[in-house]
This record gives C-alpha cells, structure tokens and sequence, in this order.
C-alpha cells in the first residue's frame, strides 16, 4: 500500500477523532444546543470505505454520522456550525447531530429514524442503474438497523436489481442500550449476506486496512454491475450513545477501558513498522505527528468559526417546505377535446411524460408486464421495460424508501399503490423522510416523487382496501395532496406532479376511474390549489371531492326544479386548498355544505369549515353543516357499505335542511 494512501487515512481517522473529542467538550460547555451522537471508537470504517469514493458516489447515513460526514469530505467548521445551530452549518443549522447534509460532496443526509439510509442507497444505486452511470450508494447503519424491517427489505431490493450499493453495518454492539446478542436471533449480521444472494463479510471494525482492502473489491465490484456487498465491520464506540447520557448501566467500565486499548488509530500508528513503505519508523512517526499538530490546528479554527458564525435569520424558518424555484405550468388553453375516462386520461398524461423524461420510472406490484391492478401502466412495460417499470416485492416500506434516494439522486420515481391502504405501510418514509427532506436540506436536495393509488369505498372491498386518509397526508408540511374528480383534471394534475419539484400524493376514487368526459388533447397542466366550480349555483355552495362531486352533481337537476340553485366547488387538490375559491362561492350564495366521504373528526370537511368561519363569517345566513362518511371501519357487506358514505338522497336532503335555516 502507498504511503500517501496510509497517512490519509491517519488523517481522515484523526480529523474525525479529535473533532468529536472537540464537540464533546463543547457539548459539556454548553454550545451543543441538542443531541450531539459522536463517532469515537468507529473511525476506521467511515475512512477505510470513503477513501474510495469519488464526489459522483453518495453515502446515506445514520444519526451517528458525524464521521460518515467528515469522510466523506465535508469540512470540520461546517459539522461544528451546525452542531451550535449557527447559520454556517451542513444543515444550516435546522438538523443538528441526526440531520446533516451536504449534496454537494455527496452527503446526502443522516436521519433519526434507524433504517431509512439502507432504502435511500438502494434509491441512489436504481438511479444510478437507470442513468447508466458508474456511481456507488453507501449506507452506513448501526447493528440495530440490521434488525429493522428496512434491512430486510432494502438487501432483499439491491439483490433482485443487481443495485450497485455498499450497506456497511458498524457493528458497536449495541443499539442505544440493547445488546446485540439479546436483540438478534443471528446475532451475525455479516453472514446474512448469503441469505440475500450477495457476498457477505464480518470484519474488525478497528482494523482501518482490512476494512479499506474489502472495501474497495466491494466498491469495484458495484462499478462494475456485479450489484451489492454487505459488510459488518465490529467495533464499539468508547464513548456514551450520546453526550450527557449514563452510560454503565448496561455495559461495564472495564469493557470499555478495554476497547479504547483496540483504538484503530493506535492499531494503525503501531503497526506503522510494518507497513513495508520503505521508510524508517523514526520518519513514519514524525508524520504521524506533523499530521496530530495539522489537525489540532483545523479543528480549533473550526471550533472558533462556528463558535462566531452567525444565527440562522429567524424569518427563514418555514422556507424550503416547498420547492421554491420558478415553476410556471403548461397553460391550459382551448384545445380540442376527446371524450375519454378518468383512466385513459391519466394513463394518457403518464406516458407522454415517460416519452420525455427517460428519468421518470414507475414502482410497483404488479405494474409491469400485467399494467396494474386497474391498468394504470397498461402498455407501458412493452415501451419502456423492466428497469422503467419495475415490479417488486410486497414491500411498501423498502421501495417508498428506494423513491426518495432516487430522487435525491436525480431520477423522478412514481410508487403505484395499488390501494391507498398500503401506503400506510411505508407512513414513516413519507412523513419523516420524503416530505421533510428539502426542508432539512435547506433546499438543496429536490423531491420529486409521485405517489399515487386508488382510494374509496365500494364494491364490497372491506377496510383494507377502502380508505381515504388525503386529511391524514394534508397535515404534513411538504407534501402535496391531489384528489380530482374529472378525466380532464386527473391528467392536467398527472402532468403538473411529473414536472415539479415537490413530493405529490395523488389519490383516485377507483368508483369514478371509468366516468367519461371531455379530456384536452396535446399539452397542458393544471396548478395545484386551484379549485374548479363544477356547476354555478345562487343559492347554496356544496364542496365536494372526487365521488362526492358527482353524486352531488346527480341531484342538482331535481333540486333546482324545486327552485334550489346549487353551486358546487371541487377543490382539486386537498394540500394546499384554494380557500378563496370557496369563499367567492360563499359570499354569493350564503350557504356552504361540505359533502366528504371519510369521517368526519378532524377531517377534510373539518378544516374548510374551519377557514370559512375565519374568513368568511359576514357572508354566511346559515351555520356550515357538513355530510360526511360515518366513523367506522368499513365493513364488506353491501347493505353495511352503503351506510359509510354520503348517498344521493342524503345529500338532496342535507341541502335542502340548509335552504330552510
């Protein structure tokens, strides 16, 4: 081995050791405002595997991912910076410990939630697979990963598609406080590789040249297609879980004054003699310690200019939710018409936009070769093929997971649900990764996904596979929640979620996926938050969603020979909502009657009632009253299932109760 690769990785486990021993101190003196989870006792696996990468290759890591963050090249003031909150840090100060990002080397994030890193690295890998680029993901993870249902599903994904990922287990032995021993069945993490199809190794975690020398066959080996490796590399961290925590309730004083005898950067200055480099001890030393005094130096500055950099401007904090470059959607002007249904017009909208976008790819079971459960790729796979329209296993979690490394990555995945049921097999994907993940990174990493599937009840379905859940999914910052009602909207809104830059959910009532009506041809978008009048009305606003439009649609022609002019809005999309819309509607009619198919606590109809008593109280001559779904589980039976939902008559009536308030 050269020299100049050996004192590199010296210098790599030093930056790492004494900018933790540094943070450590600060945490003490109370400059560390939160959790601050160092690397000590671990620098041999973050230096021995990032050595090898290049700026192209991206590493996904775990809450203690400071290390993983040096290695990979980011600058110890940076990590500081954001550890004391400051304006100048990875994160720029909005993620602290768990939460650093640096796209711009290829650090592509830390999470405090355990498993999602390994998902993220099969998302980078099948990006980097469908763009024919010579990149490698990284996922580093602790031993309690290992036993998390996301590393089961992420090396069970990279196996299948031969993913060019590393999944590297930092084996400390203990995940928080559990022992590794008492929480596996197969406490070998290393082994199970055989289990997935791919070469497994269990090595000395302090031991920084065999972890280097397997390492790179490994990163060689994904380069070259020959798909995943997993290593588990056994060490032990020497200091506690995280600053200020007990720490010999579960493990003893002793074992860990022995383990800091195992230091790698003791084991790799020892044996310096026998590295065969041509150079005496004596001058090998010296280097050592030009090296200790080099580093000592770089991290007091950084220390001193994180400590003087300046605070984040409080008036910044809710930027980033959303994707805030220019966006300005295909305007929808006149264009000839064609009679078609709700699905052939989103079925229109996808594979147009496939046709421009080699980026986009669609996940999902059973959408391939078969075209979906309700024909929504119908077609497609014979165009586009395997790699574009990829089927997978059951399971939810992984390959929601896979969408968002893939589009931190550059691609633009689309998940098919099927049934909206399943997504919330993958909520902690969404929620706390996808839809937070420009917003931690300031902005920095765009996320691009479409996650759509069929919603409603009907059809006998039963509860698994008759929910709803847009009021859910509308409560979280940085998603985007899609519901249309007709043809024509379903694929100006398709279109509009394949070409921005934000997380979008887009949901279709399989009970209106073959209604017919007038669907534009060539290009078009239509905006999200933009409601649509369905019909004009005088005497009373009826808001409505997806099925919900168009039974109330169905009763407006026997109301109005009552002398009952209905209006009715369909907002569109649930997140964000076009209040002023509804609000228009309101002041000239009076009334509002918001008509939703799920239940009604906290709901949908909850908060427009909500906005319009806030906004729009003058213009009221009635209360608001709301037709919901009743507060139930759906149950299978027709004569049961029809009592869940607002029907036809309900809705005459409900409007007709109004009128007489």
């Amino acid at each position: 081995m050269e020299r100049e690769t050996l004192l590199g990785l010296y210098r790599t486990m030093q930056i790492i050791r004494q900018t933790e021993e540094e943070l450590a101190r600060c945490h003490q003196r109370g400059l560390v405002l939160g959790a601050c989870h160092t690397y000590v006792g671990e620098e041999a696996i973050a230096s021995g595997v990032c050595a090898h990468l290049t700026e192209h290759d991206v590493v996904f890591s775990t809450h203690r991912g400071h290390g993983h963050a040096l290695a990979k090249g980011a600058h110890p003031r940076e990590l500081m910076a954001e550890l004391f909150g400051r304006e100048t840090g990875l994160s720029r100060g909005r993620g602290g410990s768990m939460h650093l990002f640096s796209p711009e080397i290829g650090m592509m994030g830390t999470s405090g939630i355990v498993g999602p890193c390994i998902l993220q690295a099969c998302g980078g890998g099948y990006s980097f697979k469908l763009m024919k680029l010579p990149h490698v993901a990284v996922a580093f993870f602790g031993d309690g990963a290992s036993n998390n249902g996301a590393f089961h599903e992420g090396l069970n994904m990279a196996s299948i598609w031969k993913l060019p990922v590393l999944f590297v287990c930092e084996n400390n032995q203990f995940a928080t406080e559990v022992p590794n021993a008492y929480a596996a069945g197969n406490p070998s993490v290393g082994h199970r590789g055989a289990s997935y199809g791919m070469p497994g190794f269990e090595l000395d975690g302090n031991d920084v040249l065999e972890i280097y020398r397997v390492a790179g066959e490994a990163i060689a080996r994904a380069r070259a297609g020959a798909g995943p490796t997993l290593i588990e590399c056994k060490t032990y961290r020497t200091r506690a879980h995280a600053e200020g925590m007990g720490d010999f309730t579960y493990r003893t004083r002793e074992d860990v004054e022995a383990w800091k005898k195992k230091c790698p950067i003791g084991r790799l200055k020892g044996g310096s003699g026998q590295w065969g480099v041509g150079s005496g001890r004596e001058v090998v030393d010296e280097q050592f310690d030009a090296i200790d005094r080099e580093v000592a130096a770089l991290v007091k500055e950084s220390r001193d200019f994180a400590e003087s950099s300046p605070w984040p401007d409080p008036q910044t904090a809710t930027r980033h939710v959303y994707n805030e470059a220019p966006s300005h959607p295909t305007a929808h002007s006149p264009l000839p018409t064609a009679i078609k249904t709700y699905s052939q017009a989103t079925h229109e909208a996808l594979s147009e936009e496939m046709a421009k976008n080699p980026r986009i790819f669609v996940m999902g079971e059973g959408i391939g070769v078969r075209g979906g459960n309700f024909k929504t790729t119908d077609g497609l796979f014979q165009k586009y093929g395997a790699e574009r329209l990829c089927d997978t296993p059951i399971c939810e979690r992984g390959f929601v997971g896979l969408a968002c490394g893939a589009a931190m990555t550059g691609a633009r995945p689309i998940i098919d649900f099927m049934f909206a049921d399943f997504v919330l097999d993958s909520v902690g994907e969404i929620v706390n990764q996808i839809a937070k993940m420009q917003y931690m990174s300031s902005g920095r990493l765009k996320m691009p996904v479409l996650l759509r599937g069929c919603i409603g009840i009907g059809h006998s379905a039963a509860t698994h596979h008759s929910g709803s859940y847009y009021a859910m999914y509308a409560q979280v910052p940085g998603l985007r929640v899609v519901v249309p009602s007709m043809p024509a909207d379903a694929k100006g809104l398709l279109k509009r979620a394949l070409n921005c830059e934000d997380p979008v959910l887009f949901l279709e009532h399989r009970e209106i996926l073959q209604v017919k009506g007038p669907v534009p041809d060539g290009e078009y978008e239509i905006e999200f938050g933009k409601a649509s009048v369905v019909r004009e009305g005088r005497d009373v606003t009826v808001v409505a969603l997806a099925r919900m439009v168009h039974l109330t649609l169905g009763v407006c022609d026997e109301l109005e020979r009552e002398g009952i002019s209905v209006e009715i809005v369909d907002p569109r999309t649930v997140s964000p909502l076009d209040t002023e819309t509804i609000l228009q509607s309101v002041a000239k009619t009076g009334r509002l009657l918001i008509v939703d198919e799920p239940p009604a606590p906290c709901g949908f109809a909850a908060e427009i009632a909500a906005r319009i008593v806030a906004e729009g109280f003058d213009s009221l001559d009635a209360p608001i009253r709301r037709l919901t779904g009743a507060f139930c589980p759906t149950p299978y039976s027709p004569p049961l299932e029809a009592t869940m939902i607002p029907q036809p008559k309900q809705i005459a009536d409900a409007i007709r109760t109004l009128m007489n308030e």
